[in-house]
């Protein structure tokens, strides 16, 4: 008996290992080929490597410095404002739709969903119809509010299910204790939903980060971000230079996930540190 368990081990613990490699693989060759193409100028089937590599995507990527510099950092602007108001909006949503009854309560939470349910072209499109009646199309203030559409039930499911397991409890008693409203919430809860806050921040980030249609859409090409240069290249059969402009999209979303893991990680650390201290 004691040897079939062991065995039966073995075996559970060589299958385990077999899918995390497959995983594995399966996750890191994509970067890899990624990674590749940015200095390859052929690669023809069925050949495993490059037949001919070249610098050319990175050259050229380095002499047009000024304007991606530029469309860049406009890209970060609008994505940081969209996290901004996605997580206070969502925040404040969150806390309605957990802690409170009301009138609505039910056609609030199908809203925050709806944008999961309608396909993403049929939304677009609603979204362009109604922004040109309103004045809002071709500007930067249409592309971040069509962006905080699309990014914010990302934010207020988060913030749901943060707000769920903190609970008002302590709220409740700091109150008891004499602390108003806001003040219970800000020097109480908001310590706890810090962490959340955080993924819900970066989570609303990379979706604005990494719209195409919808800005294309709505910025009428005159909105220049970053996936709007980037996704012309490979549809152009660019593809070394729209692989140098994915490595940096994909460098600026393990950057802004790891900064902000990091960030939670060791809030979580120093919250928990005082609680037992």
């Amino acid at each position: 008996m004691v040897g079939d368990e062991i065995k039966m081990k073995k075996r559970k613990a060589t299958v385990t290992n077999m899918v995390l490699v497959c995983f594995v693989f399966i996750m890191i060759l994509p970067v890899f080929v990624l990674l590749l193409w940015t200095v390859t100028e052929r690669w023809a089937w069925p050949d495993l490597l490059p037949q001919v590599f070249s610098l050319r995507a990175l050259e050229g990527i380095c002499q047009k410095g000024g304007t991606l510099t530029r469309i860049f950092l406009s890209s970060i602007m609008i994505s940081f404002v969209v996290a901004v108001l996605s997580v206070t909006i969502g925040t404040l949503t969150a806390r309605a739709l957990v802690l409170y009854e009301f009138r609505g309560k039910g056609l609030i939470h199908f809203l925050t969903v709806l944008p999961f349910m309608v396909p993403a072209t049929v939304f677009a499109m609603g979204i362009q119809i109604t922004f040109i009646k309103m004045g809002l199309n071709n500007t930067v203030m249409g592309v971040a509010v069509s962006h905080l559409i699309c990014s914010l039930p990302y934010a207020v499911r988060l913030m749901m299910d943060g707000t769920a397991a903190v609970g008002d409890r302590l709220e409740e008693q700091a109150r008891v204790l004499g602390a108003s409203v806001v003040q219970a919430f800000v020097r109480v809860t908001l310590p706890l939903l810090v962490p959340v806050l955080l993924s819900a921040f970066s989570m609303s980030y990379i979706v604005s980060f990494s719209q195409y249609f919808l800005t294309l859409l709505i910025g009428g090409g005159q909105v220049k971000t970053f996936t709007v240069v980037m996704v012309p290249y490979l549809q152009s059969g660019e593809r070394n230079i729209a692989c140098a402009y994915s490595v940096i999209f994909l460098g600026v979303t393990l950057a802004v996930f790891g900064i902000f893991e990091k960030i939670a990680d060791r809030w979580s650390r120093n919250l928990d540190t005082e609680f037992y201290t």
